[in-house]
């Protein structure tokens, strides 16, 4: 490992997969605890409509991405008020971007190579420019979720005490998504869209078995995504041939597997006191209008 820290384009996929482990580690929380874990998987394959239209049209992929991305997340949140009516929006949702996007390659005289990469990934060919816009990119999407971090834990662990509070569930929950769509964006340059969510959602997941302390658990998936990430390029980089989303998978399911065998589920509201600054956050909130599906 220590020998291929000497070559530059190493020394970028690991930085810039430490980035994106560590933002989706925090976004991530909030997916499962919020039950939005069929969004974030969602979010990409509509984003990759949008980068799809941006090679098209000569811009780069990358930005259409992020726009039909933040649309879809919007979307979502505005629509969307329970579980179920949700699921149906994003699947409606997903499968008309889907073909749109197909739709949009179709159209495109040449080799779409820019837009297979956001599909499948390309964390070994960043380059240091990417360095620096996914560490900006992610800076921004993190301070932002800091500034809503305690009214956004309020919101996921008692929507109804928010609402009643009087706290502006619609604008908290739109903030979060448009934040979970940067931070899918910056996912997708590493795992590509069709495996993005394994960042969001496998580390995320496991911390939430382990702990149920919402700080605890955002550090566990941060800590988590961080060892994923340099294991599977590390693993990657020394067999040749395996491609790296499919070792970070594979490592977060092998992890994944034992700790929900083994690990004891947290409860749910209700059953402890919980607050912005309590002991925990549920295992899987419950579903009621407002924040917890917006």
């Amino acid at each position: 490992m220590l020998d291929l820290l000497r070559y530059p384009f190493m020394r970028n996929a690991l930085i810039t997969g430490s980035i994106v482990a560590v933002l989706a580690g925090a976004i991530g929380y909030f997916i499962v605890a919020r039950s939005l874990t069929f969004a974030a998987h969602a979010i990409p394959n509509i984003g990759f409509a949008g980068a799809a239209g941006a090679v098209l049209t000569g811009i780069l992929p990358v930005y259409g991405f992020f726009a039909f991305a933040l649309a879809a997340a919007v979307g979502i949140g505005l629509v969307g008020k329970r579980a179920r009516e949700r699921d149906i929006v994003v699947a409606v949702l997903m499968t008309f971007a889907l073909g749109l996007g197909f739709l949009f390659l179709s159209l495109y005289a040449g080799y779409a190579q820019r837009v297979y990469g956001i599909l499948f990934g390309s964390i070994l060919g960043i380059s240091v420019g990417n360095v620096v816009v996914t560490g900006v990119a992610a800076a921004v999407a993190m301070g932002l979720l800091l500034a809503i971090y305690r009214p956004l834990l309020f919101c996921t662990v008692d929507p109804q005490a928010a609402a009643a509070r009087g706290l502006p569930v619609a604008t908290i929950s739109a903030l979060f998504l448009s934040v979970a769509a940067l931070a899918i964006s910056l996912s997708a340059q590493v795992m590509g869209a069709l495996l993005v969510f394994t960042l969001m959602v496998g580390p995320a997941a496991t911390a939430n078995r382990l702990t149920r302390r919402p700080g605890r658990a955002i550090l566990t998936a941060a800590l988590l995504g961080l060892a994923y990430v340099w294991l599977g390029i590390g693993a990657a980089a020394i067999s040749g041939r395996l491609p790296v989303s499919f070792m970070v998978s594979a490592i977060a399911f092998a992890v994944y597997l034992p700790v929900r065998i083994w690990a004891r589920p947290r409860r749910r509201p209700g059953s402890a006191s919980m607050s912005p600054r309590g002991a925990g956050a549920p295992d899987a909130p419950a579903e009621e209008e407002g924040c917890s599906a917006s």
